[in-house]
């Protein structure tokens, strides 16, 4: 596994998911949106479904920016 520059490996954890879902969609929504929201892309589970599942944090990360359309500058 290769370190990048910024000294990680460019996976996303949880804890970087879960900023990210912070910032797109707000601290006081992003948890519940996250456990109430289907994502087809997810296997037809929420983001909350597929982390618990062990599906990638980067994964799940894209596929919610996917389904939230939102600007590439928040990939």
């Amino acid at each position: 596994m290769s370190v990048g520059a910024s000294g990680h490996d460019g996976r996303v954890r949880h804890t970087e998911f879960w900023d990210r879902m912070d910032h797109a969609l707000g601290h006081a929504s992003a948890r519940s949106w996250a456990s109430l929201t289907v994502i087809a892309g997810l296997g037809g589970r929420t983001a909350q479904e597929a982390l618990d599942a062990g599906v990638a944090p980067k994964e799940v990360w894209a596929e919610v920016h996917r389904f939230l359309g939102l600007p590439a500058t928040l990939k």
